[in-house]
């Protein structure tokens, strides 16, 4: 509706935008669930920093694995964490404080207290090995959509070799990482700890430094002065296919990641980067339209919503994390009369079809050498 001009003069109006940007949401916020003899159980806690951890929740002698995991992750590049302490008690009953339960706003304990934690991109729960409990992160981050899991393997082989190492159920939502790392301790000197925290600093450091889009591996492990297993290609070309990604010590190139696969079977989730870069995108485009609910869902709406998406998607693929020469080979948006027929307007929808090109890691990187014949030119 046009304003209401009663009288002459000079009239000054807001014009909205042709586009409302849409922001990449955050990638590399950790929810840390453990178990601390200090600090509040089942609260969720911010903790920007190493110091704000000791404050709330002691420091190693306090909460053993749980404490050098957030340690791990702030000296690896991490900057944003949530710690949630689910206290100590008979083993037997682990699982179920970590599972926790839900009953309702302001009461809920275990995995269900990070529902309320929107931030929250990565979830840890360092060391814990038990397949409930691995299970129950898998079944939050999928719950939730845009979360990923970091798991740990057992510290010890059982008897049989690297082949009958256990393996988390199927999931493109999570990574599985193995060996455990050997660090300092000052209380007890070196010691193993589950890779989780310091893997989930890693994500962060390379989330800022190229891109949700590119795979933390590769990457040196800040703090590791050994590994509990020295793995060798052999035995990593039995744990790769598997989905369990290793962390080997090469020589004059120290302790690195050395696998960036989820435990997914299905080919197309295969990759963390892909999965991860597919949760950033969605999150973001879910919060960056939610201008759009209720509005006039006409051709005006519909030219409007595949503008803003665009305009969102060439910056990604401008990052370097969509494949193609050009915009059309890396992406397209459809939102039109096609994707949006009488019936689903009157449903009170509206449909935008989205497809998206990922760039993958070059896992196997391959040289073809051949000899030249003696004399031959080099042209022929």
């Amino acid at each position: 509706m046009a304003p209401e001009y009663l009288s002459p003069g000079v009239y000054v109006e807001e014009v909205p935008g042709a586009s409302k940007p849409i922001e990449m949401v955050g990638t590399s916020t950790v929810g840390f669930i453990g178990e601390s003899r200090k600090g509040p159980v089942n609260q969720v806690v911010f903790c920007p920093n190493w110091s704000t951890f000791t404050k709330n929740f002691g420091d190693f002698a306090d909460s053993g694995h749980f404490a050098h995991a957030v340690y791990g992750f702030f000296n690896n590049g991490g900057a944003r964490c949530f710690v949630l302490n689910v206290g100590q008690g008979e083993a037997d009953k682990r699982p179920a404080r970590f599972i926790g339960y839900d009953k309702g706003p302001g009461d809920r304990a275990g995995l269900h207290a990070f529902e309320e934690v929107e931030e929250i991109a990565i979830v840890c729960a360092p060391g814990q090995t038990d397949p409930a409990i691995q299970d129950a992160v898998l079944t939050h981050c999928e719950k939730m959509r845009y979360r990923f899991a970091i798991l740990d393997s057992p510290e010890v082989i059982e008897a049989g070799g690297v082949d009958k190492l256990p393996k988390p159920r199927d999931s493109k939502y999570g990574a599985y990482y193995f060996p455990w790392i050997k660090v300092y301790d000052p209380n007890d000197g070196e010691i193993y700890v589950p890779p989780s925290g310091h893997m989930a600093g890693i994500y962060a450091r390379s989330d800022a430094e190229r891109g949700v889009h590119k795979a933390p591996a590769n990457e040196i492990v800040r703090g590791a002065l050994g590994l509990r297993y020295n793995i060798t290609k052999g035995e990593q070309d039995i744990l790769n296919p598997k989905g369990i990604n290793c962390i080997r010590e090469f020589t004059n190139r120290g302790i690195r990641v050395w696998g960036a696969r989820t435990i997914s079977s299905d080919p197309e989730w295969r990759y963390v980067n892909v999965r991860r870069l597919f949760n950033m995108v969605e999150n973001s485009i879910e919060g960056g339209t939610q201008w759009v609910v209720f509005e006039p869902n006409d051709h005006m709406l519909w030219k409007r919503v595949s503008r803003n998406i665009t305009a969102f998607l060439l910056r990604v693929w401008r990052d370097g994390a969509l494949f193609g020469e050009s915009p059309d080979q890396a992406f397209y948006v459809k939102c039109d009369a096609e994707t949006n027929p009488p019936e689903v307007i009157d449903a009170g929808q509206l449909v935008v079809e989205i497809g998206m090109c990922p760039t993958k890691p070059a896992e196997f990187v391959i040289f073809r050498i051949g000899q030249m014949p003696t004399g031959g030119d080099v042209s022929e």
